[in-house]
């Protein structure tokens, strides 16, 4: 099975995705810089969110490049992922009606559902994998001593629990994680090099 009627569908839920969580922004209720910034909370979280999409995309096209074919169990756990992304315009919405300070029941659900999408993207890179020659595939070889997928998970569920407490720390730890993820990570560039 050839991997580019994948990719496409991806490519076309992920821009939904954007899509829907752009539509959530409303208009502030007037014409002034200070209604502008009463809303910037919730600018803050569509970036936070739209970023996080955006590297799930790139790391989705960046994996893609090592791998030759797929089969029904990576179709299955690419739709896993995308699932849990496909929650993000309404966890990032329910976050913005808690504006200006985040709620502790949303702020812990966004983590969650951060935390879902971190761990649904392992059954679709070990799916690609053994579908592509198991360790010894490009993909295994180009990711090895990959932390930032060991530790992401952790700091999310750290994130949740603190949201119950001090959930503005919460959404601290989300952009942590997401500007660790947002710095280039080259060893699949550096791989296809060689």
């Amino acid at each position: 099975m050839h991997k580019g009627r994948m990719e496409a569908f991806t490519d076309g839920v992920i821009a939904v995705i954007i899509t829907i969580m752009v539509l959530e922004l409303k208009l502030p209720h007037e014409a002034s810089w200070r209604a502008l910034l009463a809303d910037l909370p919730v600018f803050l979280s569509y970036v936070l969110s739209f970023v996080y999409v955006g590297i799930y995309w790139n790391n989705h096209h960046h994996m893609l490049q090592v791998v030759e074919k797929v089969n029904g169990k990576v179709l299955w756990a690419n739709l896993f992922l995308l699932f849990w992304l496909s929650l993000f315009p309404f966890t990032t919405s329910w976050l913005d009606e808690s504006s200006p300070m985040p709620a502790p029941v949303p702020t812990a659900v966004y983590g969650i559902v951060l935390l879902l999408a971190a761990l649904a993207w392992l059954p679709l890179l070990f799916s690609l994998v053994a579908a592509n020659g198991g360790e010894q595939s490009r993909l295994a070889r180009a990711l090895e001593g990959d932390w930032k997928t060991v530790v992401s998970p952790i700091l999310y569920a750290i994130a949740i629990v603190l949201a119950f407490f001090v959930p503005i720390v919460s959404c601290v730890i989300y952009g942590v994680v997401a500007a660790m993820w947002f710095i280039p990570d080259r060893r699949i560039e550096s791989y296809l090099r060689t």
